[in-house]
């Protein structure tokens, strides 16, 4: 596919002006980036991983009636996506503390909450994305409080079928990003779940020995991060075992400027 005009490149993706109006094309990027990209880094073949896993994650989305921005994987790296209006609110759901959490409220990391909390934070790199209320949103009009609604109504539906998801495959989902847009219909915009859902954006530990297969690897310079991913891939059943086909393929293609 020829490349089309930029419109957009954020840390770990850019988007690209798609071939139909009212769409983007997705381009899953190799970068890593962490505590708001002070640490900056590169985890080889993430990209076409992550693409794979989103792709996987919201296709089953969409069978239990979760509306989504996912149109369809155009190649390894790139999706077809519908172009939405961003909701300026990231939505972080909580089943385990850790990260953040634990650092705030002192709880050690691994403790079972008692309930799901969901968090939202202010997309603003420049202040860190802090954690705001739901005053916040309401005072400032990042979103109507039936959006909010929608939001957190979706949120939960998303949190209760990645738990079952991913505990049929010995992986315990700590903890996740999701983000919303509008998509505009006449006068009418309604809210969809959009972004991306990959190990970038979760915490997945492996149930049995509590190994992380999720970005913090790099942060916590763990090492094995592309391991990670693949383990993660193939458990889903995206990535047979024993197979780095698509990784190599991905790589040669890169080499060749394809």
């Amino acid at each position: 596919m020829s490349r089309r005009r930029q419109i957009y490149e954020g840390k770990a993706k850019i988007l690209y002006e798609g071939p139909e109006p009212g769409t983007l094309i997705q381009y899953f990027k190799d970068d890593a980036t962490a505590f708001n990209a002070q640490k900056k880094g590169t985890i080889s073949g993430k990209g076409v991983l992550n693409n794979r896993i989103s792709e996987h994650v919201f296709t089953l989305l969409g069978t239990i009636g979760v509306p989504t921005h996912f149109i369809r994987r155009l190649n390894m790296r790139e999706q077809l996506i519908r172009q939405v209006e961003i909701i300026p609110i990231e939505v972080v759901v909580r089943n385990v503390a850790a990260g953040s959490l634990s650092k705030r409220l002192g709880i050690e990391e691994g403790t079972q909450l008692p309930r799901t909390i969901i968090e939202y934070y202010y997309k603003d790199d420049a202040l860190g994305d802090p954690l705001i209320a739901d005053e916040h949103i309401a005072c400032f009009g990042w979103a109507s409080q039936e959006e909010m609604n929608d939001i957190a109504d979706m949120a939960v539906r998303v949190n209760d079928f990645l738990c079952g998801l991913f505990a049929a495959i010995g992986i315990r989902l700590v903890d996740f990003k999701l983000e919303f847009g509008r998509i505009w219909e006449n006068d009418y915009a309604r809210v969809i779940l959009a972004d991306e859902i990959s190990p970038d954006g979760c915490r997945l530990w492996d149930m049995q020995t509590n190994e992380k297969l999720d970005k913090d690897r790099f942060r916590r310079d763990l090492g094995g991060e592309a391991e990670a991913y693949q383990e993660v891939a193939r458990r889903l059943g995206l990535l047979p075992e024993g197979e780095n086909s698509v990784l190599d393929l991905d790589q040669h293609r890169q080499k060749r400027g394809k």
